[in-house]
């Protein structure tokens, strides 16, 4: 598969058995919901993850999706209440709560102060996951508490999630919890690392900071679920190692009605930055009750392989829906169905915009002639695993293997469209030795059909070249 599958392990598909089949149907990457455990409990999953890594030879990627500052109110009373529009409700922290003898309106308590702070008259206000919505109408005490006004009617329940619109929050992006599961997880064999609620590159070089004090190399995945990410979309993919669209909160954050152009946006920025991104939340969420998706579901799917995600993600779907199989056998079929439509309309490869980059034109060289001889694959051999992105920002028809002596390189590139990480022995020979030895040995690669590989070799003038070679093999 070109485009990645990203599924979210849960007490439906824990078992061996069901993670197996999953992998059989184009699982690369498991993700593992640390708002809902600690690493001690995933601890055995990453080792089965290791197990079905080595019974087909092929990596596996675990990636530990962090809690982040997740915003929830308090205690409502007589909770769950019907809320009727127009009807004025108190929102402040928990020691404003008015006496009820003097103020009968429904009390919304938030012990979150960094979050009040700055509210204002007329700023957007939405509960229940975005199925209430409010506005700010009065000032009560200054950050403290405000009367705001119901623009809908809903049901109102106690400790649900509470967004503000556009709002800054002066809260990083990793919590005192969030720093405990980091590193933790690091220790259990986490390959990757998502930060919930990322609202700028502070965030993420927060974050990189922590992974640095464990003294290794563990790629970021940013998670995009609030407008001032988008906003700061670039300054965050200058950092950050991939991107997760993550639409739930994102669609709380932003007018839904354009949630989709969104979406579109942050995928091709991502691509021009060689980011790898993931779209995620609801895909086929009526397959968590039923075997068959939503007409409509398939075709967001198939959407977001023809915006050019390089993963799609299931959430519920996978981790507590009754059919976890049947839904990543559904979501591999309509992905290997889009691809070729995807390749048509873009006249594979892509062509870079006109820019001093040489790197970026190497890979894309590359693709092009892999296209005109109607090449096999095309094999990087990269260690930092940058040749190997290049190449799949171009989304060549053909398959991309990267291979690579650094396993953390390995697993990150998971998450790269189009891309089959190998890992390879850094011993005897120099780089093009060695892929040359790979596509030898490969029985995916048929004798006499042309390769197109890339590698570096060192000159006596730059001993560290990068990606300086092209070359034409026929096995």
């Amino acid at each position: 598969m070109h485009t990645k599958i990203v599924a979210t392990l849960g007490p439906a598909s824990l078992q061996p058995e069901t993670m197996r089949d999953m992998v059989r149907h184009g699982v690369r990457i498991f993700r593992l919901n640390f708002s809902h455990a600690d690493a001690a409990y995933f601890e055995p999953i990453v080792k089965t993850i290791r197990s079905l890594e080595s019974e087909f030879g092929i990596p596996l990627t675990a990636l530990a999706d962090l809690c982040g500052p997740k915003t929830r109110i308090g205690e409502v009373a007589d909770s769950p209440r019907t809320v009727g529009k127009g009807e004025s409700l108190l929102l402040g922290l928990p020691d404003e709560r008015p006496d009820p003898s003097r103020d009968e309106r429904v009390f919304v308590s938030l012990d979150m102060p960094e979050l009040l702070a700055g509210l204002r008259v007329g700023m957007p206000v939405n509960l229940s996951d975005g199925l209430l919505q409010f506005h700010v109408t009065r000032e009560l005490k200054a950050d403290r508490l405000y009367e705001i006004e119901a623009q809908n009617a809903g049901l109102l329940s106690s400790n649900k999630g509470i967004a503000f619109p556009g709002k800054h929050h002066a809260l990083p992006a990793l919590t005192a919890k969030d720093v405990k599961d980091l590193h933790e997880g690091i220790d259990v064999g986490v390959d990757a690392i998502a930060i919930s609620f990322v609202q700028n590159a502070n965030d993420v070089a927060m974050t990189k900071e922590e992974i640095r004090k464990h003294g290794v190399w563990v790629p970021v995945v940013s998670k995009l679920e609030r407008q001032n990410a988008v906003d700061n979309l670039d300054a965050i993919l200058k950092l950050t190692d991939a991107v997760m669209v993550a639409r739930g909160d994102l669609g709380l954050e932003c007018p839904l009605p354009e949630l989709p152009i969104i979406q579109k946006k942050i995928i091709r920025a991502c691509r021009h930055a060689q980011r790898p991104v993931i779209v995620a939340t609801q895909m086929l969420l009526s397959m968590v009750k039923n075997p068959i998706p939503t007409r409509a579901e398939t075709t967001d799917v198939a959407n977001a392989i023809l915006d050019g995600a390089d993963c799609v993600m299931l959430s519920e779907e996978t981790a507590v829906g009754d059919h976890p199989v049947e839904t990543v056998k559904v979501m591999q079929e309509i992905s290997e169905n889009a691809l070729g439509y995807y390749l048509e309309r873009i006249q594979a490869p892509y062509a870079p915009k006109r820019e001093k980059n040489p790197n970026k034109f190497v890979a894309y060289s590359a693709c092009l002639i892999a296209d005109n001889m109607e090449g096999q694959a095309i094999v990087c051999h990269t260690v930092s695993g940058t040749n190997a992105r290049l190449t799949s920002s171009r989304r060549p028809s053909q398959n991309i293997y990267a291979l690579t002596p650094d396993p953390r390189v390995l697993r990150f590139l998971n998450f790269a469209w189009g891309v089959k990480p190998r890992l390879i022995e850094t011993a005897g020979g120099d780089h093009m030795a060695r892929v040359e030895e790979f596509v030898t040995n490969c029985p995916d690669m048929a004798a006499g059909e042309p390769v197109v590989i890339t590698a570096g070799r060192p000159t006596p003038g730059n001993d560290m070249p990068g990606t300086n070679e092209i070359k034409i093999y026929y096995k």
